[in-house]
């Protein structure tokens, strides 16, 4: 018999914006199934700002993440790493543990291990780590372990490549999000610092349609108007239910 993982989706990544950017439509079709969803950031996003210091940059990006949020009546964390110098630590880990018990996640997503980005590969890297021993007693954490270890799932950046341009592994799945990127788009529009941050970083000049443009792409390769991709962690450490594919069969398209 399959094992049922609770309905508690966990979008934990490295920086304000992400799960709005990469995961923020199968987040929406998960609540309309019933799941509860809860979106978390390792860092305070200090360093996305222009003009402004860290500090002010965290308060601005804490309250655009909460808005954001709100879009899904999802709960909203930041676990206070420093952007741009996130390293893979006991005491991170701790604090992601925490969070997965605390809120009882079922599935989690999170940056794919060899993402573009060094704060999404360390977010990868604390995030596999501390739900493998979500639900392990020893753990020296407050919070009572899970009755079972969370189905983890992993969402791509802007491009389906490595650091070094290359091409990564095919998705194990797209998600058509056609019918819910309204909702994607306002989630975005909720992370106006950003606008200027990327026309200086990346010279985007519509750095919300610079996303959802990237979702067009994705729909044309699954042969849909927009898509999101996931691979699921299937190696070992893991149950390997396909929850996700199952409960969102509908949007379902899979790897071609």
């Amino acid at each position: 018999m399959a094992t049922k993982f609770n309905k508690v989706a966990l979008s934990i990544n490295a920086h304000p914006d992400d799960a709005e950017s990469w995961n923020a439509g199968a987040l929406k079709l998960l609540k309309d199934k019933g799941y509860k969803i809860v979106i978390a950031t390792i860092t305070w996003g200090d360093m996305g700002g222009c003009g402004t210091s860290m500090e002010e940059t965290a308060k601005k990006r804490f309250k655009e993440a909460k808005k954001a949020a709100a879009v899904l009546d999802a709960e909203y964390y930041t676990l206070g790493g420093t952007d741009g110098f996130l390293f893979d630590t006991k005491a991170m880990r701790l604090k992601v543990i925490s969070l997965i018990r605390k809120v009882k996640a079922g599935v989690i997503f999170t940056h794919l291990p060899n993402d573009y980005h060094p704060d999404h590969r360390a977010t990868s890297n604390i995030v596999e780590a501390a739900a493998m021993v979500s639900s392990l007693d020893p753990v020296p954490v407050k919070e009572k372990p899970l009755k079972v270890t969370p189905l983890l799932y992993y969402s791509s950046p802007f491009t389906l490549s490595d650091p070094l341009g290359t091409e990564i592994a095919p998705p194990h799945f797209f998600v058509d999000i056609s019918s819910v990127i309204k909702t994607k788009n306002e989630m975005l529009s909720k992370h106006k610092s950003q606008i200027e941050l990327m026309r200086h970083m990346h010279k985007i000049d519509d750095f919300f349609g610079y996303i959802l443009e990237g979702n067009r792409y994705y729909g044309n390769l699954a042969g849909v108007e927009y898509a999101e991709v996931y691979w699921q962690h299937l190696g070992g450490g893991f149950q390997k239910e396909p929850q996700v594919q199952d409960d969102l069969s509908e949007y379902l398209i899979e790897k071609k």
